[in-house]
C-alpha cells in the first residue's frame, strides 16, 4: 500500500485488487499439484463434484483456470480474506477517506 496509496487517482486500484486475488487463486492451485488433491481440495471448499474434477482435468494453464466457475465458488473473496489478504480497495479508502472525515 505504500506504493499506491500516494495515488489519488482510483480506477486502477479495484483492478489491482482483482488481480491479486486472482494470482492467489493461481498459486493455490498450482500448489495442489495432482488431479486428486485439486479436486479434494476444492470439494472441502464447496465446489461441486463435476466442476471440481473438469478443472482439475483440465490441460488448461492455472492462471486461466483461476477464473473458472470451479475456483472461484470454492476460493471465494471471504475465504481469501481468511487466509490473510488484505485488501488494497479497503486500504486505499481508508487512508484517502479516513473514518473521523465521515
Amino acid at each position: 500500500m505504500n506504493y499506491f496509496g500516494i495515488s489519488e487517482y482510483y480506477r486502477p486500484i479495484p483492478e489491482i485488487d482483482q488481480w491479486l486475488r486472482r494470482r492467489l487463486r493461481m498459486c493455490y492451485f498450482k500448489q495442489w499439484r495432482k488431479a486428486r488433491t485439486k479436486v479434494r481440495e476444492l470439494r472441502k471448499l464447496g465446489t461441486s463434484l463435476h466442476a471440481a474434477i473438469s478443472v482439475a482435468i483440465s490441460r488448461k494453464g492455472p492462471w486461466r483456470l483461476s477464473r473458472t466457475l470451479a475456483t472461484q465458488t470454492g476460493m471465494t473473496n471471504d475465504w481469501l480474506k481468511d487466509q490473510g489478504l488484505l485488501s488494497v480497495k479497503e486500504l486505499w479508502v481508508h487512508i484517502h477517506y479516513p473514518a473521523t472525515a465521515r
